[in-house]
């Protein structure tokens, strides 16, 4: 686009020492405001990026990347289910499993999802069983009427390991005094933590057999979880299990059932982007006030240009590639500064809190230790386009300025 001419004088006001210094000062200021701007919504967005894998990654430890359940009835015939899924080089594991909303009663009483697994294929669709702090998940044996609470619901409800809760389900049984809701004595064998709220508070789980007893589903379960190699084709892959397996189905995977927290969760990641990106911006704009000030300050300069046959456009070419370079340094540096910071964050972080004996992430507030990053790449890369794009854009004015200037008028006093 630009001939070697204007880029050649671009340059060499670039690299030339000013006589007035202030511009000189704004230039510099232009080129750490876009450096910081670029840096900080890097770094912003890393740091976002890893809650965000952080919450899904606790997610999908407890939970199945899909789940093919029976339509309005019990799927009967889930040995088969199991064996076709397995079939399928896409999944990983598959498990069947009961669920029902229930009232559970200790101390307090408190909504939850109970779950009845087999704990001997659990593992294989999630990490239960790692995540016990109290007991095993292979005390759920048939018959024991055993319980596993979350760590929080365990707390709310008053109950520990050893002590007896009441599950009161929605079904309702008829009876001499009329009919009355489902209720059994459940023992509390173990307590799990998952890290992540929605489990830890809201999920129980019991053996398969015990909860198909108290539903009075004789063999049959509510579905079929699955676990893949690759968990942006669930839906896809429990889509085909569905379709071989014939009958009416309900398919649903991890993105459809956590749609609302992770189009939150990209709403203020894009959000928090686009307040950052004002950052630079100042920058930009800040490049507007040197280009204009420099333009002033060489118009003796132009207008000599102009005179050895330099026409306007190669005038424009001339400040906007200087300009242009100044936001390349700048977003060069802040695309630097901002990998190093966001890799080094965790160190930093740590700096800080021996620096003031302050702990900044309590793991018993956040569940985590140190702070999650995800840089990822297309991240870097919209950054700087965004950064060079406003740079390039801060240029024009003032380029097209200096193009306006009559060589007449400007050499008139000099």
């Amino acid at each position: 686009m630009f001939k070697p001419v204007p880029v050649a004088i671009g340059l060499r006001y670039l690299r030339a020492k000013r006589r007035n210094g202030f511009i000189s000062f704004i230039s510099f200021a232009s080129i750490v405001g876009i450096a910081l701007g670029v840096a900080i919504l890097i770094t912003t967005m890393a740091v976002m990026g890893g809650f965000q894998r952080e919450i899904r990654d606790r997610m999908l430890q407890m939970t199945a990347h899909a789940t093919v359940s029976g339509y309005g009835e019990p799927v009967q015939d889930w040995p088969r289910a199991v064996k076709v899924a397995l079939v399928d080089k896409r999944v990983a594991g598959a498990a069947p499993y009961v669920e029902k909303e229930a009232l559970i009663s200790g101390a307090r009483n408190q909504p939850a999802l109970i779950r009845g697994v087999l704990p001997a294929e659990e593992g294989k669709v999630s990490v239960l069983a790692d995540k016990m702090v109290e007991g095993k998940l292979d005390q759920l044996v048939p018959g024991s009427f055993n319980i596993v609470l979350g760590r929080e619901l365990a707390l709310w409800l008053g109950v520990g390991v050893g002590d007896n809760v009441i599950v009161t389900t929605s079904d309702f049984r008829s009876t001499p005094m009329g009919a009355i809701a489902t209720q059994k004595r459940f023992i509390v064998s173990g307590i799990f933590e998952a890290g992540y709220n929605e489990f830890d508070k809201g999920l129980a789980v019991v053996s398969m057999k015990d909860l198909q007893r108290v539903l009075r589903m004789g063999e049959g379960v509510t579905g079929v979880r699955l676990k893949l190699h690759d968990m942006d084709k669930a839906f896809d892959v429990a889509r085909d299990l569905a379709l071989e397996l014939g009958g009416p189905y309900s398919v649903s995977d991890w993105s459809s059932e956590n749609a609302n927290l992770f189009r939150a969760l990209k709403m203020e990641k894009t959000i928090m982007a686009i307040l950052l990106a004002f950052i630079i911006g100042m920058g930009a704009f800040n490049l507007v006030n040197s280009q204009v000030m420099l333009v002033t300050d060489k118009q003796a300069d132009i207008a000599i240009l102009r005179t050895l046959g330099l026409t306007p456009r190669g005038v424009m070419k001339v400040f906007m590639v200087q300009g242009t370079l100044i936001g390349v340094i700048g977003t060069t540096i802040g695309v630097i500064g901002g990998i190093l910071l966001t890799l080094n964050l965790e160190h930093i972080l740590r700096g800080i809190e021996q620096l003031f004996g302050v702990q900044l992430m309590p793991e018993d507030v956040y569940y985590i230790t140190g702070l999650p990053t995800d840089l990822q790449v297309s991240d870097v890369v919209l950054t700087a386009v965004a950064a060079l794009t406003m740079a390039f854009l801060a240029t024009v004015y003032p380029a097209w300025r200096a193009a306006r200037t009559a060589p007449a008028e400007a050499l008139r006093y000099e």
